[in-house]
């Protein structure tokens, strides 16, 4: 169960980084509009919030890779890690859910559920 939490784990920060560049780099383009649904106004008028919730994303998916390395050398340290920072995800995911789009829960806070999870079962 292990590697599966940790597979699950590195999606859910490869998202992260997903959600980083369209947020940081692709807001106001093509892909930021499809992904977010905006007009290339809206875009224009919360480009630089986008960026900065692009910022919090990178690290979000900073720390659930910090804590797959530490997981690689003491099991223990990685494993509370990994915790706090998938509960982070979760937290913001629910917020998200709640303010922005119920969307948010299902892309960003199951798929960390999903790996706090499998995480209890090593």
């Amino acid at each position: 169960m292990q590697t599966a939490a940790l597979i699950v784990t590195g999606i859910v920060a490869a998202l992260h980084i997903y959600f980083l560049v369209l947020e940081m780099f692709l807001w106001d383009k093509a892909p930021g509009s499809r992904a977010f649904g905006h007009t290339p106004e809206q875009a224009a008028a919360t480009k630089t919030l986008a960026k900065n919730q692009g910022f919090y994303n990178g690290f979000l998916a900073a720390g659930l890779i910090w804590g797959m390395y530490e997981m690689s050398k003491e099991w223990h340290f990685g494993f509370h890690i990994l915790i706090f920072f998938l509960n982070c995800v979760i937290i913001a995911g629910i917020f998200g859910a709640a303010t922005a789009s119920r969307k948010i829960l299902f892309v960003q806070a199951l798929p960390a559920l999903i790996a706090l999870v499998l995480l209890h079962f090593r």
